[in-house]
């Protein structure tokens, strides 16, 4: 399943990189988060669910992020655990950008 993003904003000082799709619904995040590690090659480490809050630990190429949702801002996001890993960041960012 596609799906399209609205947002691809990157934040470097926080090493984060917004990625909400179209008609983001939080209940769907299972779905489009499986689509976007598809899309990524990315493999998931861990899920923690909360009623207002969805992560999931994910592994990029040997980089590891937080994939995150929020009910409340209904946004989702991709968040570094470190900053030295920004240039995967980066390159996801563009990656994402040719669809």
């Amino acid at each position: 399943m596609q799906y399209t993003l609205i947002q691809l904003q990157i934040n470097l000082k926080q090493g984060t990189l917004l990625v909400t799709p179209v008609a983001f619904e939080f209940d769907d995040f299972a779905v489009i988060a499986t689509a976007l590690l598809q899309r990524l090659d990315a493999v998931l480490v861990a899920q923690e669910y909360s009623a207002d809050l969805q992560q999931w630990l994910i592994d990029f190429e040997g980089c590891q992020l937080l994939l995150k949702a929020e009910y409340y801002s209904a946004s989702m996001w991709l968040e570094l655990l470190t900053l030295n890993d920004l240039e995967h960041l980066i390159f996801i960012q563009q990656l994402l950008s040719h669809y």
